[in-house]
């Protein structure tokens, strides 16, 4: 298949890239390679699906004029540019609303107009922030409490409303692995313990994530493509994509500490107003596709610190 990846100089669209690459899919993608943190990790990524002949273009979302001719003859659209920080959207919620919605209504008037109906996005477990866990995907929608939230929760519609008619909402559960995001917690709580600076748990530490490793959510994301690539009667959806288990952000912790045989020092500190307590994911629907996840935080921490370590040359 011709698959068009959207970010895919990110975390997922690289591992994405690289799997879809190497089982024959033909590959192409664009990003816009934004400060939102180091870039030089985003073209290290790319640089490694470039080797697999995987061909990366620079886009902007918002300038279809820029990308728009690359779609002519693509058979799957992978949307997964946008900005993705939970507490940062408090702090530039403008960024969010231009790339996240404005981006992806540029993005969906552009299939529209070259006729791609097999098109999945990513959305996010934060649009269902409220619900009793473990949430899955045909629950109420209350309030996310976060502009990036709200971002996704407007992709949601912005698609349930457009004339694609196969797509595929992704909501995603705490991704984490190689060539994470630094902003995330498992890369930040590792650059604390390499400088030996604390670390803040929010809500004193008392907070639960399904944490799913990037692997897990590749393996979602080629079931899903699969499924609406052969399936006719497909019709456009909602899938969880997570690890399916609550683990405790402590325990999380004690798993980084005993891959560098050190400790750090935790600072236990209030719930930060764009995060919520806990999150669970119901992947019952992915399930039926054959999806099973295979990495706890024991074996995923493990990748992802071995990663680290030889990536910055630290110990």
């Amino acid at each position: 298949m011709n698959i068009f990846i959207t970010g895919i100089a990110g975390m997922i669209g690289m591992h994405t890239a690289k799997k879809l690459a190497s089982e024959g899919h033909h590959v192409i993608g664009i990003d816009n390679y934004n400060n939102y943190y180091d870039v030089t990790l985003k073209i290290d990524r790319a640089h490694l699906i470039d080797d697999l002949g995987v061909k990366t273009h620079f886009g902007d979302l918002c300038k279809p004029e820029d990308w728009s001719d690359l779609l002519k003859g693509i058979d799957v659209v992978l949307h997964l540019g946008g900005y993705a920080g939970v507490r940062d959207s408090l702090e530039k919620p403008n960024d969010y609303i231009n790339a996240n919605i404005t981006g992806t209504q540029c993005l969906i008037q552009e299939c529209e107009k070259h006729g791609i109906e097999n098109v999945l996005y990513a959305s996010t477990s934060c649009v269902m922030h409220g619900q009793e866990t473990p949430w899955n995907e045909d629950g109420l929608l209350h309030h996310p409490n976060n502009p990036y939230g709200w971002s996704k929760l407007v992709n949601e519609c912005q698609f349930k409303h457009s004339k694609i008619t196969r797509s595929s909402g992704l909501r995603f559960f705490t991704v984490y692995g190689p060539y994470g995001r630094p902003d995330m917690a498992l890369f930040s709580f590792c650059d604390a313990l390499v400088k030996n600076e604390s670390i803040d748990l929010f809500n004193y530490g008392d907070m639960k994530r399904d944490f799913t490793f990037v692997e897990d959510i590749v393996q979602g994301i080629e079931l899903i493509i699969n499924k609406i690539s052969t399936d006719l009667n497909n019709y456009s959806d909602i899938y969880n994509i997570g690890y399916g288990e609550q683990v405790q952000l402590t325990d999380f912790v004690d798993e980084i500490e005993k891959q560098f045989g050190r400790p750090v020092k935790r600072n236990l500190v209030p719930m930060h107003p764009a995060d919520t307590p806990a999150t669970w994911s119901d992947t019952t629907k992915l399930q039926k596709l054959g999806y099973k996840p295979k990495t706890p935080i024991s074996v995923g921490v493990a990748k992802f610190v071995e990663w680290y370590k030889s990536y910055y040359k630290v110990n």
